[in-house]
């Protein structure tokens, strides 16, 4: 017998917005920008096909507020009003049938790599660590004035997604990008206002969202990308995160989505998962868990889930008020209407690999590549194409990227 009427109740967000039902499309890097980083016909096609298989709230990737600090190469930028009309056509095309579209607004802050940053910001000057670290300029820390251009920045990229037609925002506060990096202990060493305890390292978010909703009031979702941990020793730690949660539970943010770790230690794509991780098939169900008894706003995890039935019972146990799915939506995007017909078939997610051990050492550039082909697909009208060559699609990847196709990118 299917209970999967779980899954298609409505949601209400603590601002009286009702979802239509648990689905979550999680944010993807789609790298279908202009070069100049404007939106394009490609993302009408590709988000219309999602809106057409029903999901209830769909994520776009990574909206960066400023052109001169980018994440990737394909990013889209939302920095003034000069793409209106593209953006109110990707909206349009994205809410169709009643589904949600939100803007995903991020600043990469020091992982912005050398092919598009000289000298990238961060909170300090403290450079990143790890296998990629030669792929990153050395940081210089920004000044007070500068903060607070960013902080418009946000609240202006905002103001412009609501003007367009997206029914939402999402502020980008994981995975060691910029906010993240003001909330880590380890990159934020600041001696001013906004470094030192949790609470100034925690400004630069809260401000960030006091400007949105100056920008575009009350009433308008808005929603926050947190890390439950950056899984990096002196890093954000999993403690603080339920002290960030439950302050901007007061301050009356809309949706909560869990994730967790940093491209130093990218725990969010980790195939490392514990045994009861693969038990519950969710990654950070058991952060849920933890932040369920300490507020009341809406959950939302993302990573891990592929069987119908453990959408089920994360929903059915009141972990999370919606099932955030990334790869799942590539490879079955009307995967919600499906389910709710009653002909999904667990979608299996193979890894992408090459066999020869120092490429498939680079697993994000294979997967994102990959997986971006496949939304290049989508977006002219084609269906996935699940047995994809891995060989064909690095070489691909590598002709358009050239050696940057060996920089760490996450949507």
């Amino acid at each position: 017998m299917r209970h999967n009427i779980v899954l298609a109740e409505s949601l209400q967000l603590p601002n009286g917005t009702i979802i239509k039902n648990r689905f979550f499309k999680a944010a993807l890097s789609e790298s279908l920008a202009t070069k100049d980083h404007n939106p394009t016909r490609s993302l009408v096609t590709l988000y219309e096909t999602w809106a057409n298989g029903g999901a209830g709230l769909v994520m776009t990737g990574n909206v960066m507020i400023d052109r001169n600090a980018l994440g990737e190469p394909g990013n889209i930028v939302v920095d003034d009003l000069t793409n209106l009309d593209m953006l109110k056509l990707w909206a349009k095309a994205g809410t169709k049938n009643g589904t949600h579209l939100w803007m995903q607004l991020n600043h990469p802050g020091k992982q912005s790599p050398k092919t598009l940053s000289s000298q990238p910001v961060a909170p300090s000057a403290i450079p990143l660590t790890g296998n990629f670290k030669s792929f990153f300029n050395q940081p210089r820390a920004l000044s007070e004035v500068e903060i607070k251009e960013i902080i418009y920045r946000f609240g202006n990229a905002a103001r412009i997604a609501k003007e367009a037609g997206f029914t939402g925002v999402q502020i980008h506060a994981a995975h060691g990008y910029l906010i993240n990096q003001f909330l880590s202990p380890y990159h934020n060493q600041r001696m001013d206002s906004w470094g030192g305890n949790l609470e100034n390292r925690m400004k630069f978010l809260l401000e960030i969202y006091k400007e949105i909703r100056k920008q575009v009031g009350d009433t308008f979702p808005v929603g926050l990308k947190l890390n439950s941990a950056d899984f990096q020793r002196g890093g954000f730690s999993e403690e603080e995160s339920m002290q960030v949660i439950r302050v901007f539970s007061e301050v009356g943010i809309d949706l909560i989505e869990i994730s967790g770790g940093n491209y130093e230690n990218p725990a969010f794509i980790s195939n490392a998962a514990s045994e009861r991780t693969r038990e519950r098939e969710a990654y950070f169900l058991d952060y849920a868990d933890k932040a369920r008894k300490i507020i009341s706003t809406p959950l939302v995890v993302t990573g891990g889930f592929r069987s119908e039935e453990g959408m089920i019972e994360a929903i059915a146990s009141e972990a999370i008020d919606m099932v955030g799915i990334g790869k799942g939506f590539v490879l079955v995007p009307d995967l919600p209407n499906q389910i709710f017909q009653g002909r999904y078939k667990t979608v299996q997610i193979k890894p992408i690999r090459t066999g020869v051990k120092w490429i498939d050492s680079k697993v994000i550039m294979l997967e994102i590549g990959w997986y971006e082909q496949q939304l290049e697909r989508i977006s002219r009208g084609k269906r996935p194409n699940p047995n994809y060559s891995v060989w064909l699609s690095l070489l691909k990847f590598t002709m358009a990227n050239g050696f940057s196709v060996f920089q760490k990118r996450r949507g």
